[in-house]
């Protein structure tokens, strides 16, 4: 039997949310990066520490995601850390992946055993080492071919919030800003936006959302999506990041594309908000 720590998380999601072939999934991924690149405007800074990025299929989220790993360049960061809501399994805490690596069908991306084990030290009793979250999640997978496209190589470090309460927010936050602190650590949230309401009630409740995040206060984002003033099935994701970036001095979100289901899909009756955002 193998040990689970010599596992190597499969893709789950290929051929659903992404093509399933290496070279389709390339072209694919390849495609959206440039058309994306091609419609940012204004300037961007050049330094970036976190992304806020949307996970579903790419049919449908894939364009507004390329927004913000077009502005990635080649070997940039060492080590990317995803926090991730569970859409299949609820468990108290938040999970790092035991195994060795994700894979894709672009290859596949180890973990960073060392930035690991910091993490889990300074999360506490908060964080486990556990394949709890990981098996059909697909929020952290359909990040990573947009990291493989742009990074190159990297090690990643995989967390899934199985409860994402304010306390557990505010630890994964203080520990992934510590980890980032003067180091090359990518922070990504996973996150979409407002679930399965008509296209202008989306778009108010998504504008809600949007203005928390640009103003970096995730005690306020929290709060609104507790007070169902807006919607975000990885709110704890983002407001983790906003933590880490309060405590790494970041002062700057950058809105890269914000669109719906909507209008991707041309059914505008029952939509799913996305967003992508960088951090600097």
């Amino acid at each position: 039997m193998q040990n689970e720590n010599e596992s190597v998380r499969p893709p789950a999601v290929a051929g659903l949310f992404y093509p399933v072939g290496k070279d389709s999934l390339a072209k694919t991924v390849k495609k959206l990066l440039g058309e994306a690149r091609e419609n940012i405007t204004g300037d961007v800074p050049k330094r970036i520490s976190g992304i806020i990025s949307p996970h579903a299929g790419y049919l449908y989220s894939g364009y507004t995601a390329a927004h913000a790993y077009s502005l990635l360049h080649r070997n940039q960061f060492a080590t990317v850390a995803i926090i991730s809501p569970s859409h299949h399994e609820y468990f108290d805490g938040v999970s790092v992946f035991s195994g060795k690596a994700y894979s894709t069908p672009l290859g596949e991306i180890k973990i960073n055993c060392e930035t690991r084990e910091k993490f889990l030290g300074l999360a506490g009793d908060v964080a486990v080492k556990s394949t709890l979250g990981h098996g059909a999640e697909h929020a952290i997978e359909v990040q990573l071919p947009f990291l493989q496209s742009t990074l190159g190589d990297f090690e990643l470090l995989p967390i899934v919030m199985g409860d994402q309460k304010r306390e557990y927010c505010r630890v994964v936050g203080g520990a992934l800003g510590n980890i980032a602190s003067g180091s090359d650590v990518l922070i990504v949230a996973s996150s979409d936006l407002s679930h399965y309401y008509d296209y202008d009630t989306a778009n108010d409740m998504d504008k809600v959302c949007i203005n928390d995040i640009m103003s970096l206060d995730p005690e306020i984002l929290l709060s609104d999506i507790e007070n169902r003033r807006c919607e975000a099935c990885g709110g704890g994701p983002i407001a983790s990041s906003l933590y880490a970036s309060k405590n790494l001095g970041l002062n700057k979100v950058s809105l890269l594309n914000h669109c719906n289901s909507g209008d991707t899909s041309g059914d505008k009756s029952a939509v799913v908000g996305y967003l992508s955002a960088i951090i600097s």
